[in-house]
């Protein structure tokens, strides 16, 4: 039965699909940004065709260094208190304060510093960078806003929200499910919207299912009523009334550590590897079935978006360079340089996508016939986020996402110093990269591409990461419609209920 065709439900509950348990709600953690859109909102949203909308913000300017946000009139937190300009000023400054060391912050904050001012007559929140930003309003005015409370004990938004969005976080178990509740009188969301029309859920419910196969399942029998499908298992899900949504994606991002301690530190080494793999084959992995070889590091609905992997990336020559640099085979066809054999642990997790194993496994396959000793390691995805970010023990991780909307947003994880507790989990250093950033930055918007694509080809040109596939995500809802973001966040406002 179409989900678009149906009475809609007045209350009732909407269940959510989620591949992994989220073990902190603060939204500015590496975990909870994900979910925070149904407690939190932004100064500003983003419509599906891309463009910037009000959010807590009724209009807004900005400049090459500086945005100036005016908020909306009666806007309330959960605990009932109003929202002041100097509210919002004390979350952002607290977002961005580096000592804080909140890593789902960063991916939306720009990678300088800045300061914050707030007139709570005028309503203003005035923000000012260390240099000039291309994209201040898509970057901290996106960034989720907590309320006073929630900042005068932070430890606690780990299980509580404190945020001014249409629903409460009121139920949370270990490993889910977790459920948000309505909240009454909510009348600012994207464009002015509300979250009291008719069929909007009085509940939401955020179910943790590992496996897409059984996601199809429940999606199919109305055990869950909107999910995410990356996989070969869409194919069944054809033709059974499901309302659906598109997601360009970037399948398969890999990065490669270049710690001083790891082999692929080695540029030659990181080049070979890169050229010797079977891109359209991977793709085709990637995909399940005939895939296109990404041809850049953000998705095809990003700003700038431009192919330059085609023309950057190492072909099959790199690898005739590693005799050169040292590598030889030892008798038993093992690469070895100055007796040191070359082996390489290699991350991956079903978690990040269903296909992304076999990618990995493709990888290693092709990297055992030239001689490389290859330890592949499928591990849940928190496993593979704290050998990322913690132990550090890994040397190529293959991930999945839909790619960030600005190309800034991957500064981070490339420029950032190594020592920070940044973002720059595979400690990249790469001059050229950086040096096309800075000229980026000072262009406003969309000017700024041509910059901003000679960054990312330094950095394919240089193997500091290899984008496997352009694909795409599928949102489906059983009985239930919603509209959906670049980047694949379903607006909370937007969810129908349907009998």
């Amino acid at each position: 039965m179409s989900s678009t065709r149906t009475p809609v439900v007045v209350g009732g509950t909407v269940t959510i699909a989620t591949a992994s348990e989220t073990p902190s709600f603060n939204p500015y953690s590496q975990f909870g940004l994900s979910l925070a859109p149904y407690a939190y909102d932004s100064l500003v949203d983003v419509a599906g065709d891309g463009r910037v909308v009000s959010g807590l913000a009724e209009r807004w300017q900005a400049g090459a260094a500086s945005a100036s946000f005016t908020l909306r009139k009666g806007v309330t937190c959960s605990d009932g208190t109003a929202l002041r300009a100097s509210g919002v000023a004390r979350s952002l400054r607290y977002a961005g304060d580096p000592r804080n060391r909140l890593v789902g912050a960063r991916t939306t904050l720009p990678g300088m510093p800045f300061t914050v001012s707030a007139d709570d007559t005028a309503r203003t929140v005035s923000v000012r960078t260390a240099s000039p930003y291309s994209f201040i309003v898509r970057t901290i005015g996106l960034l989720p806003v907590v309320c006073p409370a929630g900042l005068a004990d932070p430890g606690a938004l780990d299980r509580r929200s404190q945020g001014t969005g249409p629903y409460v976080l009121s139920g949370y178990a270990s490993g889910g499910p977790y459920l948000f509740t309505r909240r009454k009188g909510y009348a600012w969301g994207p464009r002015g919207a509300g979250n009291a029309a008719p069929g909007q859920p009085e509940r939401i419910v955020v179910t943790v299912v590992p496996q897409e196969s059984t996601v199809a399942n429940l999606l199919l029998t109305g055990g869950v009523n909107i999910a995410m499908v990356t996989g070969p298992d869409r194919a069944r899900l054809a033709g059974h009334g499901l309302a659906t949504a598109q997601v360009p994606t970037v399948v398969g991002l890999t990065f490669f550590n270049e710690r001083s301690d790891r082999p692929l530190s080695e540029p030659v080494l990181r080049r070979a590897l890169v050229g010797a793999l079977d891109r359209k084959g991977l793709a085709n992995v990637a995909i399940g079935g005939d895939g296109t070889p990404a041809r850049a590091v953000t998705a095809p609905d990003s700003l700038c978006y431009s192919d330059v992997a085609a023309a950057n990336l190492p072909s099959h020559s790199a690898v005739r360079a590693l005799r050169a640099a040292g590598w030889t085979k030892n008798a038993r066809g093992r690469l070895v340089k100055q007796g040191r054999p070359l082996r390489l642990r290699l991350l991956s997790s079903a978690d990040f996508g269903s296909t992304l194993p076999s990618v990995a496994e493709l990888m290693a396959v092709t990297w055992q016939a030239l001689g490389v000793d290859v330890e592949l390691v499928g591990e849940s995805r928190n496993a593979v986020v704290q050998a990322m970010y913690g132990s550090g023990d890994f040397d190529v991780v293959v991930g999945s996402s839909p790619g960030p909307q600005l190309p800034a947003q991957l500064v981070p994880y490339f420029s950032d110093p190594p020592s920070s507790g940044g973002l720059n989990f595979a400690h990249v250093t790469n001059p050229a990269y950086d040096r096309f950033v800075v000229r980026a930055l000072r262009s406003p918007g969309s000017t700024s591409c041509a910059d901003w694509n000679r960054a990312a080809a330094a950095l394919l040109r240089s193997a500091d990461a290899l984008p496997v596939a352009d694909g795409t995500s599928t949102v489906y809802g059983y009985r239930t419609t919603f509209a959906v973001v670049p980047g694949g966040r379903i607006v909370p406002t937007s969810i129908r209920l349907h009998r």
